[in-house]
């Protein structure tokens, strides 16, 4: 595992003319140190090496037992919630934020990951604020059986302020390439089942900052009745990690469906920035639409309240926050009960809410009014 702790070279200690520049390569060093116990907890055993290098290692050997495997890849970052990480300083939960962009983009295609490396930029190398940093990407990576694999941190003063920061990554997974879920399976008659989201997750949050803070003005520790704590606690909730449970969900369906040519899952929408009729309609063949009803389910309390107080429109809010639903899973009405029991088992509901015909208009048709 890589993690270099600046973009600097080699010079070192606080009179170097680089930490007179304001690059503390000593307190990069801390910060890896501070992080080390992290990182163990998320390794595999095709992980090969410690922490150090230039590179990260992962022992392929096992894609030997794929009869064809594909590689697939995702990268992301966590968009402006970073700013509420810092507002609050609290930073222990914005990298389990980063996981779940990169992991549950990637699980869509039915791949599993398998490591993850992160960057993180910041003005100035504070070793106790990066570690919390990384203990969440970690726990992230734990939740997803993902290894983290390489790292950088790059102290960047005169771009960032002392307090600032923000963080990207990318994923690597493999699938069996007849096994790759997308639109090429979708067929009419499919239903759309829509899994509950944890909240906001990551996306949207320029919107709901603009809205919530800056013109109603309200302050990240008010108590808001309504979410039954701080609108900082609410904002902060983290992304939920769904690989694991996506995984089992498609392991589910394709059992039931053995000997059915087609019958497992077809496809599978993770639902980010743009919301749920934009990413839905990403999985949707150019031939066939679907219909969506909103009075399947009842948005959270918090996308209610950004559309009450911002005064914004349906339009508006589908187009950018994901309505309480983090995934939308394609599959024949015969394997929904499997999809459901899985995702059951691991905690989460799930709920029919549209389905497959012939395209008539637009990819999605979002009708009625959600219900209360």
């Amino acid at each position: 595992m890589t993690d270099d702790p600046t973009t600097q070279g080699t010079s070192a200690g606080n009179t170097s003319a680089y930490a007179r520049a304001g690059v503390d390569i000593e307190a990069g060093d801390r910060a890896v140190e501070l992080m080390k116990a992290h990182v163990r907890r998320t390794q595999r055993p095709e992980v090969l090496g410690g922490l150090g290098g230039f590179a990260g290692f992962f022992d392929a050997s096992a894609f030997k037992n794929y009869r064809h495997p594909v590689l697939a890849t995702s990268t992301d970052g966590v968009g402006t919630k970073v700013a509420i990480a810092q507002a609050m300083d609290r930073h222990d939960t914005i990298g389990f934020d980063l996981i779940g962009m990169l992991v549950d983009d990637l699980v869509v295609s039915g791949a599993e990951p398998l490591f993850v490396t992160d960057y993180i930029a910041c003005g100035k190398v504070v070793p106790e604020r990066i570690a919390d940093i990384v203990k969440g990407i970690a726990a992230g990576c734990e939740a997803a059986g993902a290894a983290l694999l390489g790292g950088e941190t790059a102290e960047h003063p005169g771009l960032l302020e002392a307090d600032e920061y923000d963080i990207a990554g990318a994923t690597t997974g493999v699938v069996e390439r007849d096994e790759i879920l997308g639109a090429q399976l979708v067929q009419s008659g499919d239903v759309v089942l829509a899994v509950e989201s944890s909240g906001l997750h990551s996306n949207g949050y320029s919107l709901v900052r603009h809205v919530l803070l800056q013109q109603a003005g309200w302050a990240l520790d008010r108590d808001v009745p309504e979410l039954g704590r701080t609108l900082g606690e609410e904002l902060l909730e983290p992304t939920r990690v769904y690989a694991k449970d996506i995984l089992a969900m498609i392991r589910a369906t394709r059992e039931v469906a053995a000997g059915q040519a087609g019958k497992g899952t077809h496809a599978i929408s993770h639902i980010t920035g743009g919301g749920f009729a934009n990413n839905l309609a990403r999985v949707i063949p150019a031939d066939l639409g679907v219909t969506i009803e909103r009075s399947s389910w009842a948005p959270p309390a918090i996308f209610q309240l950004v559309q009450q107080v911002g005064q914004l429109s349906q339009a508006d809010i589908e187009a950018t926050l994901n309505q309480g639903v983090g995934m939308a899973v394609v599959l024949p009405e015969s394997a929904v009960d499997a999809a459901q029991r899985s995702l059951e088992a691991s905690g989460l509901e799930s709920w029919v809410c549209g389905r497959v015909h012939e395209r008539t208009g637009a990819a999605v048709d979002m009708i009625g009014e959600h219900a209360h």
